[in-house]
């Protein structure tokens, strides 16, 4: 193999793992400790205790609002979910062709957030145009699900919090408090996540000065990929495959012996239990039911099996797991899981957004050459 680089240049790992690739005061993951934070905030003990609009506005904002600063920025979210009378009309058109709903997302950013380029802008015009694209996040996704679940969609009340009013516009009815906290408490715990594909990729788009819906547009489309956003709809479907609990270890068995990913098993950072599917657990236990028992007592069977498969590994319970039964529990549709985790992540997406634009250098790395070399005189 012929290579093509510098004597002095330094080589990325693979996937870039583990490499540094920028200063944040966002948040981080301490995957080998089983914790991680926002802006120095355990995330796990803020997705329990406090509401989604107090996490966003950390994130945001750098710091945790007292109760007047609180209800201020959720009557900014509230408004920011609103959409246009012409968007409306896209939205619905879209939503009844076969694009993929992040796609209609993608194109409703263009025509509704600041199209003027981020370097033109000052910090508090990047701060609405970011505030508008995480309200209309949740307000055209439910009205894609409703959409194409043949009901009519439903558009804000701004009444109610983010969270609930998301969960509202999708299930077409007010939803139990217990559930539209349990879902509140997912979105909390998903906001931000360290430099992931999707974070990464919106800083990227943003280091060239473009705008805030290019951005998030590109930032939707890692989303998009299953081996990034999609994972909790398919730990449902390996639940009901599984069906009863002795049949976890056969299942399991045959899978990894056909090559296939265990979903909502293993993760890329953590080699301690993930505080995020910890905290959902929880959750699920206090929502209750069979599926519940059921994924508990799968679960450990699971996890026993991969600790005698690969002894010498560390393999957690990740995230999707228990976001998958937890959202199903609060009556989602499992075509809405990935749009919910948008709607969560949105916000981290624009907490780093702002912060790369705010002290910007284009992202230029290089890229080590392999293929061959051809003698041209």
């Amino acid at each position: 193999m012929n290579v093509d680089c510098l004597p002095n240049e330094n080589i990325a790992p693979p996937g870039l793992k583990g490499l540094i690739v920028a200063d944040t005061e966002v948040g981080s993951v301490r995957g080998d400790e089983g914790w991680y934070h926002y802006r120095g905030w355990n995330a796990a003990a803020l997705g329990r205790d406090h509401s989604f609009e107090a996490v966003a506005h950390l994130l945001l904002s750098g710091a945790l609002p007292d109760q007047e600063a609180e209800d201020t920025f959720r009557a900014e979210l509230g408004a920011a979910r609103r959409l246009t009378p012409e968007t409306v009309k896209i939205v619905a058109a879209l939503a009844r062709t076969d694009l993929p709903p992040m796609s209609v997302l993608r194109s409703v950013l263009g025509m509704e957030v600041d199209p003027r380029p981020t370097l033109d802008l000052e910090h508090d015009e990047r701060r609405a145009a970011v505030i508008r694209a995480i309200g209309i996040t949740p307000t055209v996704l439910a009205a894609v699900t409703r959409i194409r679940s043949g009901s009519e969609p439903l558009y804000p009340d701004e009444s109610l919090s983010h969270s609930a009013d998301y969960l509202r516009m999708t299930l077409g009815q007010t939803p139990l408090s217990q559930h539209a906290r349990a879902v509140e408490t997912y979105l909390c715990l998903t906001a931000d996540h360290g430099f992931n594909a999707s974070t990464f990729t919106a800083r990227v788009i943003t280091s060239t000065g473009t705008d805030v819906g290019g951005a998030m547009a590109g930032a939707l489309a890692a989303l998009a990929g299953p081996l990034h956003g999609g994972a909790p709809g398919r730990v449902l479907d390996m639940l009901r495959a599984i069906g009863h609990p002795d049949n976890a270890v056969p299942w399991i068995a045959a899978e990894l012996d056909a090559g296939r990913k265990i979903m909502g098993f293993g993760h890329a950072v953590y080699r301690a239990a993930d505080p995020r599917s910890e905290t959902l657990k929880a959750v699920a236990i206090d929502l209750g039911g069979k599926l519940v028992d059921r994924a508990l007592d799968i679960e450990t069977r699971i996890l026993g099996y991969l600790a005698e498969w690969k002894p010498n590994a560390v393999i957690v319970t990740n995230v999707e797991f228990y976001a998958g039964v937890v959202l199903h529990l609060a009556g989602l549709p499992q075509e809405a899981f990935t749009p919910t985790f948008t709607t969560s992540r949105v916000v981290g997406w624009g907490a780093h957004l702002l912060e790369q634009a705010a002290n910007n250098k284009i992202i230029r790395p290089n890229a080590r050459y392999t293929g061959p070399l051809h003698n041209s005189n």
